[in-house]
């Protein structure tokens, strides 16, 4: 994410509760770097190409919602929202990809301090990163770390753009190969980036990235000076929500297999084993969606709409029946209340004739005692 937003992260990373919590590091963050151990889990792979429409909650089934929450739209799609302090909406994708494309449309965030980001990271901390200030309605901006290097911050490019980020959808695209990562703004290439160009390529990201989308308050007042600098100044929370908005995001994997597995600690590209076989992802996404009520009944046999037929028949009649019952019951019951309310009511008013006629008589006398 933020070039000053590095120095934060790389002192948390042990400390996941804490570092999920913060808006600054929300998104950037690796639970178990494969650099530093042989026991990280697989990555497993997307091995696909396929487009999520953001209009309602079924991305849910490839992608973990790893802070805040989210609103849904038919017409804008997804929205990720910083209403109070400390928000910081963001999803992750369940898989991972080996080389390869994803594209966004997106509205980014107004507010000054909050950045949308579109990140594309691996378990060892390369990255490849869209940020997007919502205090800057001229710019975007590109970026890319290798195996979390923050030595410098001479990898951000800002690019001028003819509209306001904040204005409207607008699709930015990452296409990341061994040899190159090319980023674009409505389908223009806006910066190419070589192997060779990043450190002799020690720094150019080359293992297996997921994606992450989600918006964060760099402007926090309880960031570092640098960070809140580079997202444009203090964020003031009184003056949201600031929303970031995504329709759909398109994402293709240049490889094919079931997982992707770090064959040693060296992080490169070639030390990445694909494992053959139909990743998960690719198993949930072609999976035949459920069946509606209607699809169900017209798949049943007619034998079998005979037996439902009746078996419904014969219980709407056993229903009816005890509706019935329990209505004459209830008459029943009623007619008895009423007997016995109607001999409690000519009791009473004989005990009070009896009272009036002893009262007429002076068959009561006044106590001269307090009570």
């Amino acid at each position: 994410m933020s070039p000053p937003s590095r120095n934060t992260l790389l002192t948390t990373l042990s400390l996941l509760s804490t570092f999920l919590a913060s808006p600054v590091v929300a998104q950037t963050w690796t639970s178990c770097n494969p650099l530093n151990t042989t026991d990280c889990p697989t990555n497993p792979a997307l091995s696909t190409d396929h487009i999520y429409h953001f209009t309602n909650s079924s991305i849910d089934s490839t992608w973990n919602t790893t802070a805040g929450s989210l609103r849904y739209s038919p017409t804008a799609g997804a929205h990720f929202a910083i209403a109070t302090r400390g928000d910081a909406p963001t999803v992750q994708s369940e898989y991972y990809l080996f080389g390869g494309e994803v594209e966004v449309w997106m509205r980014a965030a107004t507010g000054t301090g909050v950045v949308s980001s579109i990140v594309l990271q691996s378990d060892d901390l390369d990255e490849v990163d869209w940020e997007i200030l919502g205090g800057n309605a001229t710019h975007v901006q590109s970026n890319y770390f290798g195996k979390g290097n923050t030595t410098s911050y001479d990898r951000a490019i800002w690019h001028p753009t003819s509209f306001q980020p904040q204005g409207d959808f607008h699709n930015y695209t990452t296409r990341w190969t061994k040899d190159e990562i090319e980023w674009y703004v409505d389908g223009v290439s806006v910066r190419l980036l070589r192997s060779a160009e990043a450190n002799g390529g020690k720094n150019f990201p080359q293992t297996p990235m997921n994606v992450r989308l989600g918006v964060w308050a760099g402007g926090d007042e309880d960031n570092p000076k640098d960070t809140i600098e580079w997202a444009g100044g203090e964020t003031d929370y009184d003056e949201g929500p600031f929303t970031m908005s995504i329709k759909s995001v398109r994402v293709k994997d240049y490889s094919k297999g079931k997982e992707y597995v770090y064959g040693d600690m060296t992080g490169s590209w070639d030390s990445i084993e694909i494992v053959p076989g139909n990743s998960t992802a690719l198993k949930t996404l072609n999976a035949p969606p459920p069946l509606t009520a209607s699809q169900r009944w017209n798949k049943l046999s007619p034998g079998a709409k005979i037996g439902v037929g009746s078996a419904v028949g014969v219980t709407s009649v056993a229903l009816i029946a005890l509706a019935a019952f329990y209505c004459v019951r209830q008459r029943k019951a009623g007619r008895r209340e009423r007997a016995m309310a109607d001999l409690a009511f000519e009791s009473e008013m004989r005990e009070l004739s009896a009272y009036q006629i002893k009262m007429a008589k002076g068959g009561f006398a006044v106590s001269s005692k307090p009570f």
